[in-house]
């Protein structure tokens, strides 16, 4: 795979992030797929989807109704795009795997979501280190359904877009993503839910965010989340949890209030 990406002008640099003109659109080559990445998808589509009612937020089990994700296909990105550009105007689209911050923000403003297109093998159905598709579209597509989250994302990417040369911005900025879009648990009628893609996509963190007595589950908070850095190598010590999808839209404001105070000590302190 790297060799094609070489061919076409995609390197990776040595933080593992890909380099290359994101002006240049990347296809999902359908037809690549072999009878072991159908295997993985339906495993994993199977084992998540007995799981997720009564567990994940309503949205996102409407949400997977509506992009027509099933069992038995990979979703193809052209079809799954034409829906989502009519109910938000959003579009998923293929990145080779992680990008450099600029980048990733300048596609997310533009209401493209990156995804990959590769999945894991059957080795790596119960653990990956880097993101893969079944992350990225199981986990998110969903929900990129739903328009005060796609606001959310594209008001906090001019955000980052706005201070993308502040190291304490960037890092404010990912824990915000990190604590919500990735790790967010949602206060329904019905119960404590999940919306967070990392824990949507994980069967041992499904069970693990809403049921251990282990993980502190506190309301959402903007200065508390930028105040705690995130795990990567193990389930959550701490989720956040929001009322609503307009909650973390409408908190916006302070969320620029605040970095824009980070910003001006760092600048002090340089």
């Amino acid at each position: 795979m790297e060799q094609d990406l070489e061919k076409i002008g995609v390197t990776r640099n040595e933080s593992g992030y890909y380099i290359y003109d994101t002006r240049m659109v990347l296809k999902q080559e359908y037809d690549k797929y072999t009878s072991e990445d159908f295997e993985v998808w339906k495993i994993l589509y199977e084992r998540q989807m007995a799981n997720l009612p009564g567990k994940a937020t309503q949205e996102y089990l409407h949400g997977i109704q509506k992009v027509n994700f099933v069992a038995d296909k990979i979703p193809v990105f052209d079809e799954v795009n034409e829906i989502l550009k009519k109910a938000t105007g959003w579009q998923v689209h293929v990145v080779p795997g992680l990008l450099p911050n600029k980048d990733f923000f300048e596609l997310m403003r533009g209401g493209n979501f990156c995804a990959t297109t590769w999945l894991r093998t059957m080795e790596q159905l119960n653990y990956l280190e880097e993101p893969d598709m079944f992350h990225d579209v199981f986990g998110h597509v969903p929900l990129l359904t739903n328009q005060a989250l796609c606001d959310f994302l594209r008001n906090l990417s001019n955000i980052a877009l706005k201070y993308i040369d502040s190291e304490a911005a960037i890092e404010a900025v990912a824990r915000l993503y990190w604590y919500t879009v990735e790790f967010g648990l949602i206060q329904e009628e019905a119960g404590l839910r999940i919306y967070g893609a990392g824990i949507l996509s994980s069967s041992g963190e499904t069970d693990y965010s809403l049921q251990s007595d282990k993980p502190q589950r506190v309301p959402y908070d903007v200065k508390h989340i930028i105040d705690t850095p995130y795990i990567k190598d193990r389930f959550q010590e701490i989720y956040f949890v929001v009322d609503s999808f307009e909650q973390i839209y409408e908190s916006i404001t302070e969320i620029e209030q605040y970095i824009d105070a980070l910003v001006e000590s760092e600048l002090k302190s340089a």
